[in-house]
C-alpha cells in the first residue's frame, strides 16, 4: 500500500457502511480517523442510536473479528481479558482468551461495571496485549475498543476514572436522525436487514497498512504550535481543575495525521485539527464543578478555538 491508498481505502469503507447507517458521515470520519492513528473511541449517547450497528457495520466492511460484551456490576476482568483453565489430563494451565481477542470490540455501556472491571481494559487498550500468570498475550492488529455509555442515565453506574477516560482517542455521540433521514432508515429497514447482507471490501492487513503509513503525513511547525498553543489554554483557566496532558496533546497530533490522510492529504491544515479538537479534547478536560458535564466541555473547547488564532496560509 501506498500513502495516497489511503483515501481510497476510507472512501470505501465508508460507501459500504453507508448502506447500512444513512447520514453519519462526519461520525463515520472521527472513527475511521482512530481505527488508522490505532485509537479507541467512546460513544457517549442514548440507548438506539445505531452504535452496535455501526461498529458491526465496520468489522465486517475491513472483514475483521467482532467481539460484544455486555458491561454490568457483576462483570469480572477475567470475562474480558480470558482466564487460565486447569486441564486435569494434561496436568497443567491453559490460557482461554475472552472477548477482547478480536479486531474490533464493542463495550456496551462499559461504566455500568466496577472500576477493577473497567480497569482490565487498561492494558488492553494501551499495549495492545493482556498479562495473565505472568505470560503475556498479545491482541491481534488492528485492535479497536469502541465503548459506550448512556449520558443521562448514572443510577447504578461507575463512572470512568481521568486515567481511564485519557485512553480514548477520542469522544463522540451518534445523534438522533433528522426527519428525511428517518425516512429513509424506515425505507430501508422495512422488508430487510441489510447488515446481514454487507459484504467486506477491505482486509485486516490493508488497514494496518494505513496503521503504518498515516504517520508519514506532514505537519508544519506551525501546525504543531497551534496543537500545543490549545492545549496550553486548557490549563490556563482559572475555571479548570485538569486541563489537557501531553498525552491528549499527542493524541491531536495523530489523530489529526490520520484525518488528513484519509481526506487525501499529506499534510495537516488548521481545519484539521478545528474538526478534532472537541472529540478529542473535550473528554480531557475537568472544569471545576461540573465534573461529567460533557455539553460544557464542548463548549468550553469551542470557546478556546475562537480565543487561539489559527495558522494563516502562509504560514502553514
Amino acid at each position: 500500500m501506498e500513502y495516497r491508498d489511503i483515501a481510497g481505502l476510507a472512501q470505501k469503507i465508508k460507501e459500504n457502511v453507508g448502506k447500512v447507517i444513512i447520514g453519519k458521515e462526519k461520525q463515520l470520519d472521527l472513527i475511521l480517523s482512530a481505527v488508522i492513528a490505532g485509537g479507541h473511541v467512546l460513544l457517549e449517547d442514548v440507548p438506539g442510536t445505531g452504535k452496535t450497528v455501526m461498529a458491526r457495520s465496520l468489522a465486517r466492511s475491513m472483514r475483521c473479528g467482532f467481539s460484544r460484551v455486555q458491561f454490568t456490576p457483576d462483570l469480572l476482568p477475567a470475562d474480558v481479558t480470558g482466564m487460565s483453565v486447569f486441564q486435569a489430563a494434561k496436568g497443567e494451565f491453559r490460557f482461554v482468551p475472552g472477548p477482547v481477542f478480536t479486531n474490533i470490540l464493542l463495550a456496551d455501556e462499559i461504566n455500568r461495571a466496577t472500576p477493577r472491571t473497567q480497569s482490565a481494559l487498561l492494558e488492553c487498550m494501551e499495549e495492545k496485549q493482556v498479562t495473565e500468570g505472568g505470560v503475556t498475550h498479545p491482541l491481534e492488529k488492528p485492535f479497536l475498543v469502541l465503548a459506550t455509555q448512556n449520558p443521562v442515565e448514572t443510577q447504578g453506574t461507575f463512572p470512568l476514572p481521568e486515567a481511564q477516560l485519557d485512553r480514548f482517542l477520542i469522544r463522540l455521540s451518534m445523534g438522533y436522525p433528522t426527519q428525511e433521514e428517518a425516512l429513509q432508515m424506515m425505507n430501508r429497514f422495512i422488508s430487510q436487514d441489510p447488515l446481514s447482507q454487507l459484504e467486506p471490501v477491505a482486509e485486516r492487513e490493508e488497514i494496518v497498512a494505513a496503521q503504518r503509513l498515516f504517520s508519514s503525513c506532514q505537519v508544519s511547525q506551525a501546525v504543531m504550535q497551534y496543537i500545543s498553543a490549545l492545549c496550553e489554554e486548557t490549563r490556563d483557566e482559572d475555571r479548570v481543575q485538569l486541563g489537557v496532558s501531553p498525552r491528549g496533546m499527542l493524541a491531536l497530533l495523530r489523530v489529526s495525521q490520520a484525518y488528513a490522510a484519509i481526506q487525501g492529504r499529506n499534510y495537516v491544515i488548521p481545519d484539521d485539527v478545528k474538526a478534532l479538537a472537541v472529540p478529542v479534547m473535550a473528554h480531557r478536560v475537568i472544569l471545576r464543578g461540573l465534573y461529567g458535564k460533557s455539553g460544557e466541555n464542548e463548549a468550553f473547547i469551542q470557546e478556546i478555538l475562537k480565543k487561539v488564532p489559527a495558522p494563516t496560509e502562509e504560514t502553514v
